[in-house]
């Protein structure tokens, strides 16, 4: 069959027409596709490799007897490369772009690395402040300069590093940066760095933390050799070795000491445990710091002048920080800074801080307050225990700070105790008395005015009170306490 000519024209042109948007289409696919293959040609030429810690080893050690060297690298983290470490500076001298200048940067600086190895910490550390807040961190990596057998060699580079770092500061602040914004955490030498850091700006940084800082060759020097609170304007320190590789003496605006500042709970009592036994109690400032981030505990402190005055109730109070409740050690110290800082004023009243913690991390614990008035002199010499009861009925028995302490000319006593356990929905208070051995009377009845029991860990709970109490001697009585009035708080 033939078609007309007319129908021939009309069938080119349909397939002429059909062949084109095909085309067409093949030319934007292609175009797509070299698109794509640009971008990531793009992407993989401009993603440079993650800086790493320098991996050292005890090979390293052993050649720094011979050929010392010293090098301080700076690995900058921010939430945009949490798990990618990226250089401060480019090599062009600019500052790197992920870096703002108008958020808080913390320096975190390790200390002395006898055989190289990497501190087991410092990844955990940087995520949990970048979850804590948006800043930048920089990792101050030291380890050639730390990594040698001769302690004393490590000893004289913290000045050097301390030297290298304000070259890089005060490139920082050409780009717009802030001492203010700036918070050291050093740990072990790297406290004294943090603190010959401050020294060579006159005290301007914002905060210096010290992680048990070393002691060997620093203690008992004069505050030019050493970290010290005139170094930033908040200096916060955590002793946990204070007799071992730390250092005993105050040396901020406020010193904590964790379980009187040495033999922390849970770590090693036996030379035969190895290596954990020389750097656990060192390194327990290191995690009781990240615990207090990482969680919800409040680790609440007592000043004080000793360990013993704390352990028998004297210093419960916290009368300077009554407006804030006691003050908290870790990341949250920063709230007392400023009444920290007026006791420093005119004649410098340091702030020694003790607190208990649980052997196993968080390490966390719970403080209450019972406080008691009596009436009259009827309780001359006695004392008190007491235990908590919850809705669901569970039982727990405090550590009590106030053993046997005579009630003789005292019409009030305040019971410092610590749980291991939170206790909220308190439903009773088991408390029982005990007259001293030569006055037992087992047909005394013994009054107490009224009863109050307040949570220092969170002081923002309302206290319970009982009033009108009638107690005899070692029987235990349980009672059920009330939100207090406010006349009585």
């Amino acid at each position: 069959m033939i078609l007309p000519k007319r129908n021939l024209n009309e069938l080119r042109n349909f397939l002429f027409g059909e062949l084109s948007a095909v085309f067409a289409f093949l030319r934007f696919q292609m175009r797509v596709y070299i698109f794509l293959c640009l971008m990531c040609w793009v992407r993989s030429d401009n993603k440079r490799p993650c800086l790493e810690f320098s991996q050292l080893s005890v090979k390293d050690s052993f050649r720094d007897l011979f050929i010392p060297r010293i090098e301080t690298i700076l690995m900058m983290y921010t939430r945009n490369n949490l798990n990618c470490a990226e250089p401060l500076f480019e090599q062009n001298n600019s500052l790197n772009v992920n870096f703002n200048t108008q958020k808080k940067t913390v320096w975190l600086i390790h200390g002395y690395r006898p055989v190289g190895s990497i501190p087991l910490w410092l990844q955990n550390f940087v995520r949990i402040l970048l979850n804590e807040e948006d800043m930048n961190v920089i990792v101050v990596d030291w380890s050639r300069g730390a990594t040698t057998f001769i302690y004393n060699r490590a000893v004289k580079n913290t000045r050097k590093v301390a030297v290298s770092l304000s070259v890089h500061i005060k490139n920082l602040l050409k780009h717009g940066a802030s001492l203010d914004n700036f918070h050291f955490i050093g740990v072990s030498l790297g406290a004294h760095i943090s603190g010959f850091v401050g020294k060579i700006f006159h005290g301007q940084l914002g905060r210096i933390t010290g992680l048990d800082p070393a002691g060997p060759r620093f203690s008992r020097k004069p505050p030019y050799s050493r970290l010290d609170y005139t170094d930033a304007k908040f200096v916060d320190v955590i002793h946990s070795d204070s007799n071992g590789l730390g250092i005993q003496e105050p040396l901020g605006h406020i010193d904590f000491y964790p379980n009187g500042g040495n033999k922390q709970p849970g770590c090693p009592k036996s030379i035969f445990s190895g290596i954990q036994f020389i750097k656990c109690n060192h390194q327990r400032a290191v995690h009781l710091f990240m615990a207090s981030l990482e969680t919800n505990c409040n680790f609440i402190s007592f000043p004080c002048r000793s360990y013993k005055d704390y352990k028998t109730s004297l210093c419960v109070d916290c009368d300077c920080f009554k407006e804030k409740s006691c003050p908290r050690l870790g990341y949250q110290a920063k709230l007392f800074k400023d009444v920290l800082k007026e006791r420093m004023e005119g004649r410098p009243l340091r702030t020694t801080a003790f607190l208990d913690t649980s052997g196993t991390y968080p390490f966390c614990t719970y403080y209450f307050v019972l406080s008691i008035i009596v009436p009259d002199k009827t309780m001359m010499d006695g004392s008190f225990s007491f235990k908590l009861l919850n809705q669901l009925g569970m039982i727990e028995e405090p550590r009590l700070y106030e053993k046997n302490k005579p009630f003789y000319k005292l019409q009030e006593v305040k019971i410092l105790a610590q749980f291991y356990n939170d206790f909220v929905n308190i439903s009773s208070i088991g408390l029982t008395y005990f007259q001293s051995s030569n006055l037992q009377c087992s047909t005394c009845t013994y009054k107490i005015q009224s009863l109050m029991l307040k949570s220092l860990t969170y002081p923002e709970r309302p206290p319970l009170c009982r009033y009108n109490i009638v107690l005899k001697e070692r029987e235990e009585v349980f009672l059920n306490p009330n939100t207090c009035t406010p006349k009585n708080t």
